[in-house]
């Protein structure tokens, strides 16, 4: 690419940071002072306009501009993909209607940028591609634009339940010992809670919400288990509620399943670590065995062909 394409790009690029910078600083102003205006005792504003202007900019130009892509997404997913997209998202923590439009909205975006990936490889082609090169990282954008905001869901989805495994036997230890020295398990729950915070002493607070809101306990700890989608923690969950069931002392059943969340994640630790080679294995077959043979044989190659030719 010719130096003065990158230097005109480079100051289009600059020019539109710029612009936008300007315009969100204005927006901010003008935000701070509808807030102050808000604050006063019997502002009232009398035109329309004036009462529209008051609004966040986001809730003015961003938020439609979200809903319409939501819809859109809404109208040519297929059956089911919003409900198991919602599902996700409960289980990822963030189960709002927001975050659900959001994510259709990015998932519309990402398939009007399929065009301009073609001309940016095909048309465009600032890396200088040819041939089947310039196909494959086609074809790898094209991937990466329709399987990307699943694929970090997905991420995001896995990462919580792991840190919820990872924390279920330290919070069952505090709770046994909570319960052993004489509370009950709601306020031992609750003094545990405070004591270890994270995505699990969220969920259980939120439970503790639904039974003192009126929810019974085993449905409140029902619901926990589906929103939470963990084998460890459903197999809590049903040993609380067999304990409620037969009346078999709490904190007897704590104590058990202290034991064996924390042998489960020693197994768990030793499974990740068994995997360890197999997955170390691709990037030294491709990455480093044929640096080590070029520096290895190289010489060796090079000294027969000069012997033989």
């Amino acid at each position: 690419m010719e130096p003065i394409v990158i230097i005109a790009g480079l100051l289009v690029g600059g020019t539109l940071a710029l612009v936008i910078y300007l315009i969100a600083t204005q927006a901010d102003e003008k935000a701070v002072v509808r807030e102050s205006l808000r604050q006063l005792d019997g502002y009232e504003v009398e035109n329309v306009r004036d009462q529209e202007l008051l609004a966040p900019i986001t809730e003015r130009a961003v938020t439609p501009v979200l809903n319409g892509l939501s819809n859109l997404g809404r109208r040519f997913t297929p059956t089911g993909y919003v409900d198991g997209v919602r599902q996700k998202f409960i289980y990822a923590g963030r189960g709002s209607a927001d975050a659900v439009d959001r994510f259709l909205a990015v998932r519309v975006i990402t398939v009007v940028l399929i065009p301009f990936a073609l001309v940016f490889v095909y048309l465009w082609n600032p890396l200088g591609l040819s041939g089947m090169t310039q196909l494959i990282v086609f074809a790898l954008l094209v991937l990466a634009l329709l399987l990307g905001p699943d694929a970090i869901l997905n991420r995001r989805v896995e990462e919580r339940q792991h840190e919820l495994r990872i924390k279920l036997p330290d919070i069952l230890d505090l709770l046994t010992i909570s319960v052993e020295a004489g509370l009950g398990f709601e306020q031992a729950l609750d003094r545990t809670i405070s004591a270890v915070p994270g995505p699990l002493s969220d969920e259980f607070s939120r439970m503790l919400g639904e039974v003192r809101a009126g929810s019974s306990r085993a449905d409140a700890m029902r619901a926990m288990d589906q929103r939470t989608n963990v084998p460890e923690v459903r197999s809590f969950v049903l040993a609380i509620l067999q304990a409620d069931t037969f009346g078999v002392s709490i904190g007897r059943v704590l104590r058990a399943q202290s034991e064996e969340m924390r042998i489960k994640r020693r197994q768990l630790a030793e499974e990740q670590a068994q995997k360890a080679p197999v997955k170390m294995l691709i990037p030294m077959v491709f990455c480093v065995f044929p640096s080590l043979f070029v520096v290895v044989i190289g010489p060796a190659i090079i000294n027969i062909r000069d012997n033989f030719s």
